[in-house]
């Protein structure tokens, strides 16, 4: 089989096809026939060595696809059933093995493409309103890279729990798709300054909570958005990690909050990870969640999927089709 492997970090220059023995599952595993696979940041960092891997690394993590193959010992998932998951590393691939605890069922009258699409990202988004900050009506939030995979979804499921959204894009195509999606104002971070447009826009409040996942570039302007005791959660590096800073900042600024949290930690029984996508599906399935599939790709354009990522022109989700 093909997959795609770094043997050593750095750029795209690093990204190679490399053909594989099909992996055998064993006694408590199961054997997936990828239909897509999801292109995301921690796959660049993984391969930038920012997140620093052993190597050589098989790349992606997301995925969804066709069973082919059953352990002996697994119940309650047979061949052809059609599956999906966040975290199975290697996933840039046409053939994983994994656990029937690292995916989820999905339902008939999800496509794998949309269902790919709505594990790391979709998952993230759920995790962020309900568990990290619980979006209650009347909330304001402000949400980084608006129309990136999770901003569009953030945008959908704040605005579905009855919060406020501000956005923040780059260009008007972005910003028509981030309104489309249900934020009431978008901002123009190439054109302004996002934070003191926040205070205008709350009438100098602030907002209840920052969803940050660009990192490094917006956090000052996080924090300065913020009315008293709020959140900023920071969940991405897309413009390089956070430096450490002194922790009194945020008693000064109003008793502010920060948290740094991983997708890994609200997802961490097959139950839960199962309640997530199961609340996405059967949003997507009556049509109030929308995914939206910004690009796809062949294997053999992997290094073309990471560079559009990095230069967060896209929009939506980006998918690789083996």
């Amino acid at each position: 089989m093909r997959s795609v492997q770094a043997d050593r970090h750095g750029g795209t220059e690093v990204l190679a096809i490399v053909d594989l023995p099909v992996p055998v599952c064993g006694p408590d595993q199961i054997l997936v026939k990828v239909a897509a696979s999801g292109v995301n940041f921690i796959d660049t960092y993984q391969r930038s060595g920012l997140y620093s891997m052993p190597l050589p690394v098989g790349l992606g993590r997301e995925g969804s696809g066709l069973v082919v193959a059953v352990g002996d010992n697994v119940q309650g998932i047979t061949e052809g059933h059609l599956v999906a998951w966040p975290g199975v590393q290697g996933s840039y691939a046409e053939y994983v093995v994994m656990s029937p605890t690292d995916c989820v069922l999905v339902p008939v009258g999800i496509e794998p493409n949309i269902a790919c699409a709505a594990m790391l990202q979709g998952m993230t988004a759920h995790y962020l309103v309900t568990s990290v900050y619980n979006i209650q009506s009347g909330d304001t939030a402000l949400v980084h890279a608006a129309a990136g995979g999770v901003g569009l979804l953030l945008c959908q499921m704040i605005s579905a729990r009855g919060g406020h959204v501000i956005g923040t894009v780059s260009t008007q195509a972005k910003a028509d798709a981030a309104l489309k999606a249900g934020a009431e104002h978008v901002i123009r971070y190439d054109q302004e300054d996002f934070a003191p447009r926040v205070r205008e826009l709350t009438n100098g409040v602030g907002v209840n909570v920052v969803y940050d996942g660009v990192g490094k570039s917006t956090f000052d302007g996080s924090l300065a958005s913020l009315k008293r005791r709020g959140l900023m959660v920071t969940f991405g590096n897309a413009s390089g990690a956070v430096p450490p800073f002194d922790l009194l900042r945020l008693s000064s600024m109003g008793s502010l909050s920060v948290i740094r949290p991983t997708l890994g930690d609200f997802i961490a029984t097959p139950e839960e990870m199962q309640w997530r996508a199961d609340e996405i599906f059967a949003a997507i399935a009556d049509g109030s969640l929308n995914c939206e599939i910004g690009g796809t790709y062949s294997l053999d354009q992997v290094a073309q999927a990471h560079d559009d990522l990095e230069s967060r022109a896209t929009s939506g989700k980006l998918l690789l089709i083996p």
